[in-house]
């Protein structure tokens, strides 16, 4: 579909390994490239969710290729239980979910989320909430800061906060271009050539679209939906998503170490064989050939969990 390139693409249909008449679902199906391939490798039903409502409407063209076996429902992934909920599904046979933001996303200027081409300072996944350019304008310094820091991983975020304060005092910040030269202004060019804006956008997106929360929410809906023999399969663009991931489906799979003595119920579950277990035991990593043809794939990281049986009562804690 159009020019997007779904990354890892064969991985994640071999691990996923869909079969004829099961039940699956595209968690994040942005340009419908995991989508086609899985529907192109067996006779299943696909369910695809997405919180933006120009994705859903991409597919459009997908679904009339593969009349009643895609079914594309508006919305967030981590919202997948009651979404399927009210098309009367409670099990699935497997789930996808491809991280991030997506690369039609990065393209449109008037979204947003980057700033090699100008745009309003938006970011937003969907068409409600908050956009970057409320936070950048209207939160205090060392919360922009902290922000910065925790999402972004930049090291400089005092020294790029006050810069941004100091220039939105001047003018509102309402651009991708004017934020992206407020903190070049600041901040040195990164030794590894990675933009000195890079980090700080990543960490204003991550939290106008509550990207970490997201993930945690649809891990968890996604383990109670799996029938045994499903499968979920997650890709990962970047450390904090991926150590949720790998956390969670660690601990998912009983291997998060040993219980503590202050813990009562992991000691009491502590025997119990879990109902899940990874696929692969460490993250897969796309080839070179994918990274040199795609770059946007260099950072992408594979994890795989399979449910072996119902976990006690119809869900399982795994936070």
């Amino acid at each position: 579909m159009s020019g997007h390139v779904p990354v890892m693409l064969a991985e994640v249909v071999e691990t996923l390994a869909p079969r004829a008449g099961a039940t699956y679902l595209d968690g994040t199906f942005g340009g419908g490239g995991y989508a086609e391939a899985i529907l192109e490798a067996a006779d299943c039903t696909l369910y695809a969710t997405d919180r933006d409502p120009d994705a859903i409407d991409r597919g459009a063209g997908l679904a009339a290729r593969f009349p009643g076996r895609l079914h594309l429902i508006p919305g967030c992934f981590g919202d997948m239980v009651d979404l399927l909920a009210e098309r009367g599904l409670s099990k699935l046979d497997g789930v996808v979910l491809d991280l991030g933001v997506s690369s039609f996303q990065l393209d449109q200027a008037e979204r947003g989320f980057s700033f090699r081409t100008d745009g309003p300072l938006d970011m937003r996944m969907g068409r409600e909430g908050k956009t970057a350019a409320d936070l950048v304008n209207k939160l205090p310094e060392a919360e922009l800061a902290d922000i910065l820091f925790t999402f972004g991983e930049e090291r400089l975020s005092r020294r790029i906060a006050k810069t941004i304060v100091a220039a939105r005092a001047e003018a509102p910040i309402t651009t991708t271009h004017r934020l992206a030269e407020v903190i070049r202004s600041k901040v040195p060019r990164d030794p590894s050539g990675i933009d000195s804006a890079t980090r700080s956008f990543q960490a204003l997106r991550i939290v106008v679209n509550d990207e970490l929360g997201e993930v945690e929410r649809g891990l968890a809906a996604a383990l109670s939906l799996l029938s045994p023999g499903g499968r979920l399969v997650v890709v990962a663009f970047h450390s904090l998503e991926d150590r949720i991931v790998k956390r969670f489906m660690q601990n998912a799979c009983g291997r998060a170490g040993s219980a503590s003595r202050h813990n009562p119920a992991a000691l009491q579950n502590r025997g119990a064989a879990a109902p899940f277990r990874l696929l692969v035991a460490k993250a897969l990593r796309p080839g070179t050939t994918e990274t040199a043809a795609n770059p946007r794939a260099r950072s992408a990281r594979l994890r795989a969990l399979e449910c072996i049986s119902a976990a006690p009562g119809g869900r399982m804690d795994v936070a």
